[in-house]
């Protein structure tokens, strides 16, 4: 039994579900976002979102806890959105933005620009002594992680000296390197 799709979903104030020939349309203040879905049950009742299987089939149980994750990440995010920041480690690493277009040095020959989607906030954070912050705040969680994703694949942190573009927050696991 599913423990995380049996969970009803609250929905909060300004915030509207609808349900429609599987497809499910939330409505907020941030925006407005859509889902296919199948093959499972999606109710609104009483301000809560629930979602059913009809049976125990190893497709619907899959299913059922997808479903009521995507749901909740949904009404979560067009009424508080979501928020990823990543930091760039690395000596003469720096990124600036103008708008929609993200400038990247990480120690190649050529900067790396990069055109963010519209739906995606981006800003560039660069203080004296610290290393250089991009923050990309949308409602759509899975568009901010894939944009997040594309940064750091640029130059990914490397285990020795910790060097190239990472999540505020994650630990590196570092190698001693040839003198140990």
């Amino acid at each position: 039994m599913s423990r995380i799709g049996n969970n009803p979903i609250a929905i909060p104030e300004g915030v509207t579900v609808d349900v429609k020939d599987n497809v499910v349309t939330v409505k907020g203040k941030l925006g407005e976002l859509t889902q296919n879905y199948d093959s499972i049950e999606i109710k609104v009742e009483e301000g809560n979102v629930l979602v059913t299987r009809s049976s125990d089939t190893k497709d619907q149980k899959a299913k059922h806890g997808l479903y009521r994750s995507l749901m909740h990440n949904m009404v979560e995010g067009v009424s508080k959105g979501w928020t990823k920041e990543l930091e760039l480690v690395g000596v003469g690493y720096r990124a600036s933005n103008q708008g929609q277009k993200l400038d990247l040095a990480l120690g190649f020959s050529h900067n790396i620009i990069l055109n963010v989607a519209p739906e995606v906030k981006l800003e560039t954070i660069s203080e004296k002594g610290k290393n250089p912050i991009i923050k990309l705040t949308s409602f759509d969680k899975q568009l901010v992680g894939q944009v997040a994703a594309k940064i750091r694949g640029f130059r990914k942190p490397e285990p020795y000296k910790g060097k190239g573009v990472k999540f505020v927050g994650e630990e590196i696991r570092r190698k001693a390197g040839k003198s140990a």
